[in-house]
């Protein structure tokens, strides 16, 4: 029962909308009729307001930082699937018909969860790319991949394991941006560009 309530806690906390929430709160509209229909931070910034996209950003980074933190709190040994959970949960929320985000902040604090460094890792990629490439979906898409690679290198095998699960789920959330990529389309982030 310990690996339900764990996958449980997990999609709870990850299927929370933040992003729609917050753009609803703010008089934003509905975030899913903006840009690509996203609920993410990249999606919110597209409204033209970049402190909710940040509040978003933080939120849902959070939320995959607590599910991994509460359940290494009170069930250790599924810790993991907590944090596949959370991922997924932000993915796919029930309550949104099963269209979410992309899952690369909650992702972040996923990786921040089980192993700091490998969020680090995470981090430092995720972000210099944004300012280097200021490709979101570049960004998001490395650091993927980047961190169950440095887990590995790290000595975190088991948190490699599901980050490599997470990684292979976010190059397919992004299915339509790396056709986008490839036809040399792809906006910058701060471009005004729908994607």
């Amino acid at each position: 029962m310990d690996w339900i309530l764990a996958l449980l806690l997990g999609y709870a906390l990850g299927s929370v909308p933040f992003g729609l929430l917050i753009t609803r709160l703010a008089g934003a509209g509905d975030l899913r009729s903006i840009g690509s229909g996203n609920i993410g931070a990249t999606n919110v910034l597209r409204t033209g307001r970049k402190g909710l996209a940040a509040a978003t950003l933080l939120l849902d980074l959070l939320k995959g930082l607590a599910a991994v933190l509460i359940a290494a709190h009170f069930l250790p040994e599924w810790t993991w699937l907590a944090a596949l959970g959370a991922f997924l949960g932000h993915c796919f929320p029930v309550w949104l018909g099963f269209k979410g985000g992309k899952g690369v902040a909650t992702t972040a604090g996923i990786a921040f969860g089980l192993a700091w460094p490998v969020g680090l890792a995470y981090a430092v990629t995720w972000i210099g790319l944004l300012l280097t490439v200021r490709i979101s979906s570049v960004a998001g898409m490395t650091a993927a991949v980047v961190a169950p690679l440095a887990a590995l290198l790290l000595g975190h095998g088991e948190p490699a394991g599901v980050l490599a699960v997470i990684a292979a789920i976010v190059v397919f959330q992004h299915r339509e941006n790396l056709a986008r990529l490839r036809a040399g389309t792809e906006p910058k982030v701060g471009s005004g560009k729908k994607p």
